[in-house]
């Protein structure tokens, strides 16, 4: 599970209840750019395994995320130092035995949501994006220069009466919903200022965005090569353009493209089944099949597309639009020929149960994602048995006594 450090309101006693034995982490009190030390890798390291002599043994396994700073997506001037420093820290972090290192190129913002209590039908409270919201924040509340000629005409309408409508406390709630700072960060974006960010990327289209990402993965690549890291880039969430701001890693297409910038097994992929599952474009089996040896690290989360398309909630990990058996089965062949484990993490669960009491980060509170890792890790055992049974047992071979539709259904659960 992610932990987000020591003042995450999730425990590593909890995640060592949930029966983990990995946890992924970063160090969220750096600020982006600058290097991470030995030192503070190793204290890291040695609060996660504290407990490692009384109780079932916890290690950092996976860094989630090694943050690019703003002037290596731009492609400023100055990025060359940054891209120094980077390497310096994928040196460190290898040093002290990490080998999975999970990063972004989303501009400005990490992943945006319109609302991060949204009510299932159970109770229980989901994060969702709904359009006409972002549309909303854009339009009246951040006023961007040209921001209707990024929406329909029907929904700029709606837009305005909607705004109109609203109480001014329901506008601060939408500002801090969408200028959420990164998860485990306790600062967000300010309203005063988040014009000036946009700004910066008033003449960066998605090819020199692109082109900057490739420029970053070239650099630092055959570093991590050397050092014997494996980088593994986060697609887009969501993934589609926001706010004028290009996104360039929402495709399996994007992911071939970088994949083969630098065409070496250092740079690969976080295969992210939420963020991907949000377009309908993606076949997220295909994509395990056509990319998985460069699938370094794994995000299993359901998404559900709404009426409006562009409108989706967090579903429960076996439901939504992510057909999750498919993709499981996928990634558990791909792997039986892997020397090392996959990393695998559930994602994005529901605030639920107790934990609705609670202050928790937005999509990680303990049972939700609790509930979503014991569904995952069913699934993936009922996926292993029924290929070791087919691997056995020919097709047409199924008891006398059990029809040959009730023998495929129990192969299948």
């Amino acid at each position: 599970m992610r932990w987000f450090g020591p003042s995450d309101p999730v425990s590593l006693f909890d995640i060592r209840q949930a029966g983990c034995v990995g946890v992924v982490s970063a160090l969220h009190q750096i600020p982006v750019g600058e290097v991470w030390s030995v030192a503070d890798i190793q204290a890291r390291q040695q609060l996660i395994e504290a407990g490692n002599s009384e109780y079932s043994p916890l290690n950092w396994l996976v860094v989630e995320s090694l943050p690019v700073h703003e002037a290596i997506k731009r492609g400023l001037p100055e990025r060359g130092q940054y891209i120094e420093n980077y390497k310096t820290s994928l040196r460190n972090l290898a040093a002290c035995g990490l080998r999975t290192v999970c990063y972004n190129f989303m501009p400005v913002l990490d992943w945006s949501r319109t609302n991060l209590s949204y009510q299932m039908p159970d109770g229980s409270r989901a994060l969702r994006f709904v359009w006409q919201d972002f549309a909303v924040f854009d339009l009246c509340i951040l006023r961007r220069p040209g921001a209707a000629a990024d929406y329909e005409a029907d929904v700029v309408e709606a837009a305005r009466a909607q705004f109109d409508a609203m109480s001014e406390t329901e506008r601060t709630e939408l500002t801090n919903t969408v200028l959420l700072g990164l998860p485990g960060s306790e600062e967000a974006f300010e309203l005063a200022g988040f014009q000036q960010l946009l700004d910066g990327y008033a003449h960066i289209d998605a090819a020199r965005l692109r082109d900057n990402l490739h420029y970053f993965i070239q650099q630092v690549g055959p570093v991590a090569a050397e050092a014997g890291v494996n980088l593994c880039i986060h697609p887009d969430d969501p993934p589609y353009p926001l706010l004028g701001l290009p996104r360039v890693v929402s495709t399996e297409d994007d992911l071939t493209a970088l994949l083969a910038a630098y065409d070496h097994p250092a740079n690969g992929i976080t295969y992210c089944t939420g963020s991907l599952g949000v377009r309908p474009d993606n076949d997220l089996p295909g994509l395990v099949r056509r990319l998985a040896h460069r699938i370094h690290f794994v995000h299993l989360r359901a998404t559900k597309r709404e009426e409006n398309p562009r409108n989706f909630h967090e579903a429960d990990h076996l439901t939504g639009d992510v057909d999750m058996y498919a993709v499981v089965r996928e990634l558990v062949r791909q792997e039986q020929g892997r020397a090392l484990q996959l990393p695998m993490r559930p994602d994005h669960g529901h605030q639920m149960l107790d934990d609705l009491n609670k202050k928790t980060y937005p999509g990680y509170s303990a049972i939700g994602r609790l509930r979503g890792l014991a569904e995952l890790r069913g699934l993936e055992l009922g996926i292993r048995r029924s290929l070791e049974t087919d691997d056995a047992t020919p097709a047409d071979s199924a008891p006398a006594h059990i029809p040959a539709a009730h023998a495929a259904a129990r192969l299948l659960v």
